[in-house]
């Protein structure tokens, strides 16, 4: 249940650091300059956030698993 725990977490965590900070790289870099709002948006909501939430989602299972042992 831990692992659970941290990897939902993890997931939330990572889609909305991923997101912001794809939607500021978008606006950045893009040569797009009709629409350049809503192509940072669509793209920080549909590639940006989901890859974060993935790499989140994994980071927070590995470390949610890990158990401390008292040091000797």
């Amino acid at each position: 249940m831990r692992r659970f725990a941290f990897g939902v977490l993890g997931a939330i965590a990572g889609y909305v650091a991923f997101a912001f900070a794809g939607y500021n790289l978008i606006e950045l870099l893009s040569s797009n300059v009709h629409d350049r709002s809503v192509e940072a948006a669509m793209t920080s909501a549909f590639v940006a956030g989901p890859l974060g939430a993935l790499i989140g989602l994994v980071a927070g299972i590995v470390l949610g698993g890990r158990k401390r042992t008292a040091a000797s």
